[in-house]
C-alpha cells in the first residue's frame, strides 16, 4: 500500500514538472513570437507588386527575361469562377478548408514529422489561408519564424474575413506560370476561355500547376501524373462523380501555345525560374525584385541557337528528325554555357516549348564510356582482348540460340558484322555494340552504375537488375543536361563539378542572397579519365567505323567524341568535350516518332562540331593530359593485346584461345588464372561463340603459325634485317563478300602497320595484336581485273617495309 503511495507521489511530481516546464515554454515562445516583426494586417487589402526580378546573362548586362514585365492579372468573383475550379483547387490543396480556422494542427503535425526524418525544413503542411498570406503578405523563405508569422496571420485572417472571400483571394493571386496569375487570366492564357467555363478536366490541369508551375509546365509527363491526381482527390472528396472522373480521365485536352518573343534563351530561362521558384517561392521571386547573374554565354548561346535551327530544318526534311537540343558546359566550374531545349521554342509542331536538354531519354551507346571506366579502374587496360563474335548473354537461354525473343539476348553490331578478337579501345572507339556487354559483365552492373552515378547521372535510380546487361547500350535513361555535365568528368581529369546555372543572386538592396561556389570532387581516377579521353580522341581507332574524316575528327586539336542511337532510331546523341568546354547534342523527335534508319553521326555530329570548334575559339584551346603509361610486361597476355593463348612458355604462347573468363577473375584482372573459371555463369555462352569462331572459315583469315603450324607465313625479304611478317596467306583473288584480314607477327617489332589498295589507304592499326583488314565490296575503287595490295610496316625506330600483293576479284 505504501509502495503505491510512493508511485502515485512520484507520478504527481513528474506531472507538476511536466506542467511547469511546458508553461515555461509557452511563455518563452510567446515572448519569441513577439519580438516577431509581423505585417501590418491593413497591408493586405493594399498589396501590390514591389519589385521586378531580372534573369541576366554571364556579364549581369543582357536581360534575358524580365518576371515581372507585363504581368497578367484579372480579378473577377468567386461566382464568375467554374465550381470546376474551385473544388479541384480544394482537393488538392486544402481538402478541410472550410472546416478549420486558418490553419490544419494535423498538417501542420504531419509536416513537423517529416521534416524532423528529413533534417530539412521542407514541408510546412500550408493551408489555402496560409498561401494567401506567402503569396501576399511574406517571403517564401523556408525558416521556422517566418512560417509561425504564417500561421498568426493565417488564424488573423481567418477571423476577420470568411472562407468565399479567402477563397477568392486565392483564385485570384495564385500563380499559374509565367507572367500569368489568377484564374481568369489562367483560363484565357491556357484555352482561350473565360474561368466560369472551364471543364472538370481543364480546372485539374489549372489546379495541379501552382505548386510548382514552370517545373510541371515544362515536364508534361508529371503535369500529366499530378492532374491525374487532383482528380482522384476531387473524387475522393465527392466533388465529382465515379463516372465524371473517368470521362475527365478520357478527355483530351489542347493547350494554347506559349510563344514569347520577348525571352532570350527561353528554355534556360525557363529552368533558372524552376530553381527560383523553388529555392524563393513564385510569390517571392515576383516582389523582391532579384537580380539573377547566371552562367549563360549569350553569345555562344546564339550561335548554338542559329546551328540547331539550321540543320534541324534540314534534318526534319531528310530524315524525319524534327527536333534538336544542346547543352555546353565548362567542366572545369560546371558552369552551364549553353542550353537549346527545341531548335525553335515557339514552333508548335514540334512542341518546340518542351525543354528535352532536361528530358530523360535512352541514350544509345554514349552510356558505353561509364562502363569502359569503370573496367579500367578494375584494372583492365585498353589492350585488353575480348571476342567480337555472336554470343548469347542470357544464361537461360542456349549458347546456340543467337537470338533476342523470349527471355533471350544476343545483341548485334550497328554494321551487322562481327570482327573475332578486338581490343577494348577499338571496341569503344568503333562503338561494337558484343564486346560492350562483355565489357559490362568485366566491369560489374552495380560498379558501373555507381560510376555513373558519382559522375553524375541522377535518373537511373532502378535495380540494375530491371536493366540487365542492355543498360550499356543505352537502355537506360538520362538526360542531355546530366550526361554532358557526366563527359565534362573527363575532360577535367576526373573532378566533378555539379552543374548549375547561377552566379549572383541579388536582392533589391543590393544584398548578396546566394553566390557560385566550386565545389569539386574527385569521383574517378585521374588515369582513368585520361584513358577515357585518349580512347574517344583517338581517330586511327575510330576510322574502321567512322572514316578517317568524321565530323567527330578535329584536325591538330585535342576533342572526344562519343556518339549514340538507339535500337529503334527514336533518340541519336553526340557527345564530346575539349579539356575547356563538354558539349553535348540530342536529335529526334519529341512525339517519340523514330528517325529515318540513321545513326547519329550523320544526323547529329554536323552540328554538334559546328558549334564545338566555335566553343573552342570562345572557352580556349588546350591539349589532353597524356595517361599513365604501365609496364605490361608482368601483365597476362589478354590485358596486352594478345588472345593466342593464356601465358608463355620459352616465347611462345600456349594454353589455347579461350574467352577472356578463361584468363581472368573479372573481379580481380591482374590476379591468378583461374583454377574453375566456368565457375563464371557467361563462361561457357562466351566460350561456345569462341568455339565454333576457331573451327569455323572466319578463323582462317587470322589464325598464325602458333596455333597452326601448318599454315604459310608471307615474308616481305629473307634479309635477316627484315621485321615485317604477315600471318595471313594472301590469295590470287577474292570474293566480293569475303572479308580479308591480315595481322603481323611479330607485334614486338613493329610500331604501326597500314593498309593499301591500288593506292589508297584503307585501314591502319597503331595499337597491338597490329592488324589490318578490308571486305573488296566496301572498297572503292576496287575493278574486276588486276588490284594491288600494298602492307606497310613501320619499325619503332620508324624504318618501314612493304609487302606488295596482285589480286584480282572473283
Amino acid at each position: 500500500m505504501r509502495k503505491q503511495s510512493k508511485t502515485k507521489e512520484r507520478l504527481i511530481n513528474v506531472v507538476k514538472i511536466f506542467l511547469v516546464f511546458s508553461i515555461l515554454m509557452a511563455g518563452g515562445a510567446f515572448i519569441w513570437v513577439s519580438t516577431f516583426n509581423i505585417p501590418d494586417f491593413d497591408s493586405f487589402t493594399n498589396r501590390q507588386v514591389q519589385q521586378s526580378t531580372k534573369i541576366y546573362d554571364r556579364t549581369g548586362e543582357i536581360v534575358l527575361y524580365d518576371l515581372n514585365r507585363d504581368i497578367r492579372r484579372t480579378r473577377v468573383d468567386l461566382d464568375e469562377i467554374s465550381e470546376n475550379l474551385i473544388h479541384a483547387s480544394i482537393a488538392i490543396e486544402d481538402s478541410s478548408f472550410y472546416k478549420h480556422h486558418g490553419i490544419e494542427p494535423t498538417a501542420i503535425l504531419r509536416a513537423v514529422l517529416t521534416n524532423l526524418r528529413s533534417l530539412q525544413f521542407e514541408q510546412g503542411g500550408s493551408t489555402i489561408t496560409q498561401q494567401v498570406v506567402k503569396n501576399t503578405l511574406l517571403t517564401s523563405e523556408k525558416t521556422i519564424p517566418r512560417k509561425l508569422k504564417e500561421w498568426i496571420l493565417a488564424i488573423r485572417i481567418d477571423s476577420e474575413l470568411d472562407k468565399d472571400t479567402i477563397l477568392e483571394i486565392y483564385l485570384n493571386e495564385t500563380p499559374y506560370g509565367g507572367r500569368v496569375y489568377g484564374a481568369e487570366e489562367a483560363a484565357d492564357r491556357y484555352f482561350g476561355k473565360a474561368a466560369s467555363d472551364l471543364s472538370i478536366t481543364e480546372s485539374a490541369y489549372l489546379a495541379a500547376l501552382p505548386q510548382a508551375p514552370t517545373y510541371y509546365w515544362n515536364n508534361r509527363d508529371q503535369l500529366e501524373k499530378r492532374k491525374d491526381k487532383v482528380l482522384q482527390e476531387m473524387r475522393s472528396n465527392g466533388f465529382i462523380t465515379n463516372n465524371e472522373y473517368v470521362e475527365a480521365l478520357k478527355e483530351e485536352v489542347t493547350f494554347l501555345s506559349r510563344g514569347d518573343t520577348s525571352i532570350r534563351a527561353p528554355h534556360f530561362v525557363f529552368y533558372i525560374q524552376e530553381y527560383l521558384e523553388e529555392r524563393y517561392g513564385t510569390s517571392g521571386i515576383e516582389r523582391q525584385g532579384l537580380k539573377v547573374v547566371t552562367t549563360l554565354d549569350y553569345n555562344l548561346q546564339q550561335q548554338a541557337e542559329k546551328i540547331l535551327a539550321e540543320y534541324g530544318e534540314e534534318n526534319d526534311r531528310r530524315f524525319n528528325a524534327s527536333n534538336a537540343s544542346l547543352v555546353a558546359i565548362n567542366p572545369k566550374n560546371g558552369q552551364i554555357i549553353s542550353m537549346v531545349g527545341s531548335r525553335e521554342y515557339n514552333n508548335e509542331e514540334i512542341q518546340g516549348n518542351f525543354n528535352t536538354a532536361t528530358s530523360p531519354r535512352q541514350p544509345g551507346s554514349s552510356f558505353k564510356p561509364f562502363v569502359y571506366a569503370t573496367a579500367f579502374n578494375r584494372g583492365y587496360t585498353p589492350n585488353t582482348i575480348v571476342f567480337d563474335l555472336p554470343t548469347q548473354f542470357s544464361v537461360n537461354c542456349s549458347p546456340s540460340k543467337l537470338t533476342s525473343d523470349d527471355g533471350c539476348f544476343s545483341p548485334g553490331n550497328y554494321d551487322e558484322r562481327f570482327r573475332g578478337p578486338i581490343s577494348l579501345r577499338d571496341a569503344l572507339a568503333q562503338s561494337v555494340n558484343v564486346p560492350a556487354v562483355k565489357t559490362f559483365h568485366l566491369a560489374g552492373m552495380n560498379d558501373s552504375l555507381d560510376t555513373a552515378t558519382n559522375m553524375g547521372i541522377s535518373t537511373l535510380n532502378k535495380d540494375t537488375n530491371e536493366y540487365g546487361l542492355s543498360l550499356v547500350l543505352g537502355s537506360g535513361e538520362v538526360t542531355l543536361l546530366e550526361i554532358t555535365s557526366a563527359y565534362g568528368v573527363f575532360a577535367n581529369d576526373g573532378i566533378r563539378h555539379p552543374y548549375t546555372g547561377i552566379i549572383r543572386i541579388e536582392n533589391a538592396e543590393g544584398d548578396v542572397l546566394e553566390e557560385f561556389e566550386e565545389n569539386p570532387e574527385q569521383v574517378i581516377s585521374s588515369n582513368t579519365a585520361r584513358l577515357i579521353s585518349d580512347i574517344l580522341s583517338d581517330n586511327v581507332a575510330r576510322t574502321p567505323s567512322f572514316g578517317s574524316n568524321s565530323p567527330l575528327f578535329f584536325p591538330n586539336r585535342d576533342v572526344a567524341a562519343k556518339t549514340g542511337t538507339t535500337n529503334n532510331y527514336l533518340d541519336l546523341w553526340t557527345i564530346g568535350y575539349s579539356p575547356t568546354v563538354a558539349v553535348g547534342v540530342w536529335s529526334g523527335n519529341n512525339d517519340n516518332s523514330p528517325v529515318n534508319g540513321e545513326v547519329a553521326g550523320f544526323v547529329v555530329a554536323p552540328m554538334w562540331q559546328e558549334f564545338m570548334q566555335i566553343a573552342i575559339e570562345e572557352m580556349g584551346e588546350e591539349t589532353f593530359k597524356t595517361p599513365q603509361q604501365e609496364n605490361v610486361s608482368n601483365f597476362k597476355p589478354i590485358l596486352r593485346g594478345e588472345w593466342q593463348g593464356g601465358y608463355y612458355n620459352e616465347n611462345l604462347l600456349i594454353g589455347g584461345i579461350h574467352n577472356i573468363l578463361h584468363w581472368v577473375n573479372k573481379k580481380n584482372p591482374r590476379g591468378p588464372i583461374p583454377s574453375n573459371p566456368t565457375t563464371d555463369p557467361q563462361y561457357e555462352n562466351w566460350e561456345y561463340s569462341v568455339r565454333k569462331w576457331v573451327e569455323g572459315d572466319d578463323f582462317n583469315e587470322v589464325k598464325d603459325d602458333i596455333t597452326n603450324p601448318s599454315i604459310d607465313s608471307f615474308d616481305s625479304s629473307t634479309a635477316s634485317e627484315s621485321f615485317l611478317v604477315v600471318t595471313t596467306n594472301l590469295q590470287p583473288s577474292y570474293s566480293r563478300n569475303q572479308r580479308v584480314r591480315i595481322e603481323a607477327k611479330n607485334t614486338n617489332t613493329i610500331d604501326q602497320l597500314e593498309l593499301y589498295i591500288n593506292g589508297s589507304q584503307i585501314d591502319i592499326d597503331e595499337s597491338q595484336p597490329f592488324s589490318v583488314s578490308f571486305t573488296p565490296d566496301k572498297v572503292s575503287g576496287i575493278e574486276e581485273g588486276d588490284n594491288t595490295l600494298l602492307i606497310r610496316g613501320t619499325d619503332k625506330n620508324n624504318n618501314q617495309e612493304e609487302i606488295v600483293h596482285i589480286f584480282s576479284i572473283d
